[in-house]
């Protein structure tokens, strides 16, 4: 049975497996900065969830019919994600960096079925190894084996986890999250790179100390842009959610003990999303065998991806 967010949040090993797992995740971007910088900003991690799970869904139907790019445009109107000029203007980026291509048999500009490159699928399935590998430490479960050992299931199990990224971007929506919470959902690779220079048992401090010194410092190491990493600081110190110890700049950046809950409490909840969605996908038989001839790259473990 899958793990619930509640479940997630209050165990005692969540801090440090999600530890693990942010490590990983900053060793993904820093592996792949070009891709991983396309889908820094929430809005554009969504919409790249809902091109895969749209893409996967098609595949399942008919093999080779990849997904046309006015279709994903019409989706992102209607999920409420992107303006119809901004979704065109992303896909269209997809397709200049080269993270999806035109379906080779498809000719003609008002076709444009596109399909994931290989790169991008291998990243995508290496991001849900990374979760699992937390799944597990959790539990103790065997998620991660089963996955390596029947990749092509992402193919299945990605759709229902973008279904539920969206579902819970909705109801947050609509119940008003604090300007913590959206910081700590919008802040992405930033919160990934701050916990782990946060102490490994942060407990009692209500200023939890990081090895950050100074925001262009960190734009650059993950390839960002400084003045919209700028801003979105600005609006966290402002609530007192982080700040410097000394001068800006040359001090250590802390966060609040708030700010550390609330990070832990999303990923108990991105967590919990993944969880129900590879459990509902290992109890079908089907598979994507599609997806698995064209996935190059091996499913690695975290351990595996650190040493690469």
């Amino acid at each position: 049975m899958a793990m619930t967010a509640n479940d997630i949040v209050v165990h005692p090993a969540l801090a440090a497996c999600v530890r693990t797992q942010a490590e990983a995740l900053v060793l993904m971007h820093r592996a792949n900065p070009r891709t991983a910088a396309s889908f820094a900003r929430p809005q554009r991690w969504l919409m790249a969830q809902t091109i895969l799970a749209a893409y996967f869904r098609n595949e399942a139907r008919q093999a080779g019919s990849g997904l046309l790019s006015q279709h994903f445009v019409n989706m992102a109107v209607n999920q409420n994600l992107a303006s119809r000029n901004t979704a065109a203007a992303f896909i269209n980026e997809m397709r200049k960096y080269g993270i999806v291509s035109d379906i080779a048999a498809c000719e003609g500009k008002r076709c444009r079925r596109l399909e994931p490159s290989p790169n991008t699928l291998a990243m995508s399935l290496q991001w849900l190894a990374v979760h699992l590998a937390t799944l597990d430490g959790l539990d103790g479960g065997g998620r991660s084996m089963a996955l390596r050992g029947q990749p092509a299931r992402f193919g299945a199990i990605q759709p229902l986890i973008a279904d539920g990224l969206l579902a819970s971007r909705a109801v947050g929506r609509s119940i008003g999250k604090s300007s913590l919470v959206t910081w700590i959902h919008d802040g992405g690779i930033v919160m990934d790179r701050l916990i782990t220079g946060c102490p490994q048992n942060p407990a009692g401090l209500e200023r939890i100390p990081t090895d950050v010194m100074s925001v262009s410092g960190l734009a650059r190491w993950l390839n960002l842009s400084r003045s919209q990493l700028s801003r979105k600081f600005a609006v966290a110190e402002a609530t007192g959610s982080l700040g410097w110890s000394g001068a800006r700049g040359k001090s250590e950046l802390w966060v609040s003990a708030e700010f550390w809950r609330a990070y832990h409490a999303a990923q108990a909840e991105k967590l919990s999303i993944i969880d129900a969605a590879v459990a509902a996908t290992f109890e079908d038989n089907r598979v994507n065998r599609n997806f698995q001839a064209r996935v190059s790259q091996p499913v690695l473990s975290v351990a595996a991806l650190k040493r690469a």
